[in-house]
C-alpha cells in the first residue's frame, strides 16, 4: 500500500526537483515535572450535560502527555482522553487530579470555580 503525502494543495509541478513539503514539526522535549505549570479547569459546556475536568498546560511529546492522561485515567477510576494538547477526564475529579499531579512532582493551578 502506498503513503499518502500531505501534498499541500499542490497538484502537479513541472519542476523536476520539486518535493512536497511536509509539515512535519519536532516535538519540544518533555520538561521536567518540576518545570511545568499544568492548570486544572472543570468544564460542562458544549458536551451534551456531561462534566469533564481538564489538564492544560503540559509541554512536551505527545507520548508522554499519552502516558500521562492513560495515568490520570487510571488513578481517577473514569473514562477520559487526550486530544489537542489537552488531558480530559470524565466528571469533576479536580481535587483528585491536583493531589495526584502534586504527588508525580508537577505544579498545579485551579482554573476556574
Amino acid at each position: 500500500m502506498a503513503k499518502k503525502k500531505n501534498i499541500e494543495g499542490v497538484v502537479y509541478s513541472t519542476n523536476p526537483h520539486f518535493d512536497y513539503l511536509n509539515n512535519t514539526t519536532e516535538e519540544i522535549e518533555t520538561l521536567p515535572p518540576s518545570q511545568q505549570l499544568l492548570k486544572i479547569e472543570f468544564e460542562k459546556k458544549h458536551r451534551g450535560g456531561k462534566t469533564v475536568s481538564i489538564v492544560r498546560g503540559f509541554i512536551g511529546k505527545t507520548a508522554d502527555l499519552e502516558a500521562l492522561g492513560k495515568i490520570l485515567k487510571t488513578k481517577c477510576g473514569t473514562g477520559g482522553s487526550v486530544k489537542d494538547g489537552e488531558i480530559l477526564i470524565q466528571g469533576d475529579k479536580r481535587d483528585l487530579m491536583i493531589k495526584l499531579l502534586s504527588d508525580m512532582g508537577y505544579k498545579t493551578k485551579r482554573v476556574g470555580g
